[in-house]
C-alpha cells in the first residue's frame, strides 16, 4: 500500500500537473523516443501528431493524483487501459522506461518545484500503479487463445461502401478460431517506416464459426491514415496479416429490460456483432439507430435490413444528414436529436451502447440523460486514446 505522506504529497501536486500536464506530457514523449526508439511501434503516430495521447496521458496523470486515495473511481479507466495494453503486447518490462522517463520529465518540466520528496512520491506512486496494471494485464493474457501475434490469411475483401471494406481473415496454420465477446476487438500489425506499428479494429461480425471479419474505414486527411490505407490499398486475397487475440471491455451484457444500439459511421462495426448476439439470446426489445452523412458512405444497411426480415422484435432505423432519394419509414433525414430519442420511448434501464465519432458520442450520451437514462446503463467505446465524454 502506499504511504500517507505519498497520498498527501502526489495530491497536493495535482494542482500544477493539471496546469502543466500537456507540457509535461509533450517532454515525456519526446524524451521516451529518443532514449528509448524500442517503444515506438506501441504508439499511433497520428495520435501524437494530433497530440490527442499528450491530452489523454495528461488526463489520466491528473485523475491519477486526484483520486489517488479512492483508486475505486478510476475502476473503469483501469480496465479499458489495461485491455488496450494486452491489445498491444505491453510488457511488464516496458513499465521502467516509462517510469524512468516520465519521472525524468516531472523533474525537467517543474524544476525547482519538482523537489527530492516530490520525486520520490510519484516514484512510489507511479510503480504501484504499475503493479496494478501488470497484474490485471496478465489475467487477460492467461485467457487468451494465444500468445503474442499470429499470422492470418486474407480470404474475402468485401466493400462495404465507398469508405468502408470488410476483410475476413482465416489462421494460416488452420487452427480454431480464438473465442471472443461481442464488442471485442482485435489488433493488427503491419510494416511501417522500417519497423512495425499497429491499430485495433472492432470485430463486425458473430458468432464466426470459420473466419473473422474486421471492417475498416479508409481515413483520408493530412496525412491519410497508414494502417486503414495500408489495408485497403496494398493488401489482397491471399496476403497475409499480423493479428492478436481479441481484447476488450466495451461488450455486449444482456439486459431483460432490451438493448438499444446507437452507432455514428464506422461506429457500426462493433454494435453490429453486439446486436447480432443481443438476437441470438432472445432480447425482447432490441433497437438500433445508425447515422450517416450519406448513403454512399453507409455501410451494413442489407445486413440490418435482412435481420429486421428474421426477427419481428428488431427494426433499425437510418438517419442520412442528406439524401437525395426518397426516405423509407425507418429512414430519417438531418441529426438523430433528444426529441426523436424521447418518441422512440426506449425503456430507460435499457443497456445503451453508443460507438462513433467523439462529437457524436458526446451529444447521444447527453441526450440520453437529459432523457433520465442512469449514466451507469450507458457504454460507450473509444477507438482513439482515452478521453472524458
Amino acid at each position: 500500500m502506499l504511504s500517507t505522506q505519498t497520498i498527501e504529497i502526489v495530491k497536493s501536486t495535482a494542482p500544477v500537473l493539471e496546469e502543466n500536464g500537456v507540457l509535461l506530457t509533450r517532454h515525456f514523449y519526446q524524451k521516451m523516443f529518443e532514449n528509448n526508439p524500442e517503444v515506438l511501434p506501441y504508439f499511433n503516430r497520428a495520435h501524437q501528431n494530433r497530440g490527442s495521447q499528450q491530452e489523454a496521458l495528461a488526463g489520466a496523470i491528473c485523475a491519477y493524483a486526484k483520486n489517488i486515495d479512492n483508486l475505486e473511481a478510476l475502476g473503469d479507466a483501469v480496465s479499458l487501459i489495461t485491455n488496450k495494453h494486452a491489445a498491444l503486447k505491453v510488457e511488464p518490462e516496458h513499465y521502467p522506461i516509462v517510469g524512468v522517463n516520465l519521472l525524468a520529465s516531472i523533474k525537467d518540466v517543474l524544476g525547482d518545484a519538482a523537489t527530492d520528496e516530490i520525486i520520490n512520491a510519484w516514484k512510489e506512486a507511479y510503480f504501484f500503479l504499475a503493479d496494478i496494471l501488470i497484474d490485471a494485464e496478465k489475467a487477460i493474457y492467461k485467457e487468451q487463445a494465444y500468445e503474442g501475434f499470429k499470422e492470418f490469411k486474407i480470404e474475402k475483401k468485401v466493400k462495404e461502401s465507398e469508405v468502408i471494406t470488410s476483410f475476413y481473415l482465416k489462421p494460416v496454420d488452420n487452427t480454431k478460431l480464438p473465442g471472443f465477446v461481442a464488442g471485442q476487438y482485435i489488433t493488427v500489425r503491419v510494416p511501417f517506416d522500417g519497423i512495425t506499428t499497429m491499430r485495433n479494429y472492432s470485430l463486425s461480425d458473430y458468432p464466426t464459426k470459420d473466419l473473422l471479419r474486421i471492417s475498416v474505414k479508409k481515413e483520408e486527411g493530412n496525412p491519410d491514415g497508414y494502417v486503414s490505407n495500408y489495408l485497403h490499398s496494398k493488401l489482397s486475397v491471399g496476403d497475409v496479416l499480423e493479428v492478436a487475440a481479441p481484447v476488450g471491455n466495451f461488450t455486449y451484457k444482456k439486459s431483460s429490460k432490451g438493448s438499444v444500439f446507437i452507432a455514428g459511421g464506422v461506429g457500426v462495426t462493433p454494435l453490429l456483432s453486439m446486436t447480432k448476439a443481443a438476437l441470438e439470446n432472445g432480447e425482447k426489445r432490441i433497437e438500433f439507430i445508425h447515422a450517416n452523412k450519406n448513403r454512399s458512405v453507409q455501410a451494413f444497411k442489407t445486413e440490418l435490413t435482412n435481420l429486421s426480415e428474421k426477427h419481428e422484435n428488431f427494426v433499425p432505423r437510418f438517419f442520412y444528414e442528406s439524401s437525395s432519394e426518397k426516405l423509407a419509414e425507418n429512414e430519417f433525414e438531418g441529426f438523430i436529436t433528444k426529441d426523436f430519442l424521447q418518441k422512440c420511448n426506449f425503456d430507460l434501464a435499457s443497456n445503451f451502447y453508443i460507438c462513433g465519432p467523439k462529437a457524436f458520442m458526446a451529444t447521444m450520451k447527453k441526450h440520453l440523460i437529459a432523457l433520465g437514462v442512469n449514466s451507469t446503463n450507458i457504454y460507450i467505446e473509444f477507438f482513439g486514446p482515452l478521453e472524458s465524454l
